[in-house]
Order: structure tokens, then C-alpha cells, then sequence
């Protein structure tokens, strides 16, 4: 069984709707018409008809069109260069942290090994922060991105602009942050 065929029997058996009816019951034309828009290697693309919108174009679109795919493909574009921009800086810091200068002066040595050791904490971070940008993409594929992990609400275009890898919605996240203050957690 081919890739095309076998992306076809996963849409055919998925929870995902087409045209109204469970994926189940669809006929096999829109259930290949459907896996032919999936990607099977490499990340997901959305489909050449929608438009990549700029930040200003998201900013005054209307509520209704919260999330829609151009969004979708949007964040997923910002989310996929920060990840690359994180991979090309941890490949620096490798190359600079390979490079060995002998340097005879206690200070100057010492002076070296506080910069590795802050580009090692910086580095660390974006470990972190790789980490939540490859659970936001996944979020985009299950259509859970731009809403809220707690309450469900959109958490908002200008938040998720400021941090695509936004979890909670700016009420959900203050009440977190007051939580964690009064309580120490």
C-alpha cells in the first residue's frame, strides 16, 4: 500500500469531518482529495489557496475569522523560523565552544569561561523555549492553538503576536501568576 493511499485510509478513519459527514462515511474521492492537502514527510503546508497574511492583515481581521487556516499557516511560519533561528544559534555555540584559545593570563582565561558560561545558559533557555515552540506547532495540528489550555477562550491575536508560544489566555496567566505568588508553587 502506497504513502497516498495508506494518509487516505488514516483521513477515512480519523474523527476529522468532510463535507459535513464523519470521516468514516466520506466518500474515497474526498478522502483522497483530503490527504492529498497533508504533507506525509516534513512539516505540514498549508494548502497553496490560502494567503500568508502579515501582522497588520491579522490585527484587523474580524473575530469570526479567529484561527482560520491563513492564521493557522501564519503562527505556524513565525513558530517554524523561530525553531531554525534556535537550531542555526545552538550550531554556533557548539562551533564557538569548540574552539580552543590558550590564553596565558588568569583573567583573560577566566574572562572566557564566564562568556561560555553565559552562551551555555542562553543556550539552555532556548532549549526550553524550543521545546514549547514544537508543542505550540503540534497544538496547530490538532487545532488547539490560539486557545486557552484552561478555559477555552481565545487567547488573543496581540498575545499570541508578542508570544506565539502562548498557552493561557492574559486572564488565565495573571490568575497562574497570582497563584504562584501567594502560594509559592
Amino acid at each position: 500500500m502506497g504513502a497516498k493511499s495508506t494518509a487516505a485510509t488514516a483521513v477515512k478513519k480519523g474523527a476529522a469531518k468532510v463535507s459535513g459527514k464523519a470521516a468514516d462515511e466520506a466518500s474515497p474521492a474526498s478522502a483522497t482529495l483530503e490527504a492529498s492537502s497533508v504533507s506525509i514527510a516534513g512539516p505540514k503546508v498549508a494548502p497553496k489557496s490560502v494567503k500568508i497574511l502579515t501582522e497588520e492583515e491579522i490585527l484587523r481581521a474580524p473575530e469570526k475569522d479567529y484561527m482560520n487556516a491563513a492564521q493557522l499557516d501564519f503562527f505556524r511560519r513565525r513558530l517554524q523560523e523561530m525553531e531554525q533561528d534556535i537550531l542555526r544559534n545552538a550550531g554556533e555555540t557548539t562551533e564557538h565552544l569548540r574552539e580552543t584559545i590558550i590564553v596565558p593570563d588568569p583573567a583573560d582565561r577566566a574572562t572566557i569561561e564566564e562568556e561560555h558560561a553565559l552562551e551555555l545558559r542562553t543556550r539552555d533557555r532556548e532549549r526550553k523555549l524550543l521545546k514549547k515552540i514544537q508543542q505550540s506547532i503540534v497544538r496547530i495540528d490538532s487545532g488547539d492553538y490560539g486557545y486557552c489550555e484552561e478555559t477555552g477562550d481565545p487567547i488573543g491575536i496581540p498575545r499570541l503576536l508578542a508570544r506565539p508560544t502562548a498557552t493561557l489566555s492574559l486572564e488565565a496567566q495573571e490568575r497562574r501568576e497570582l497563584k504562584q505568588k501567594m502560594y509559592g508553587e
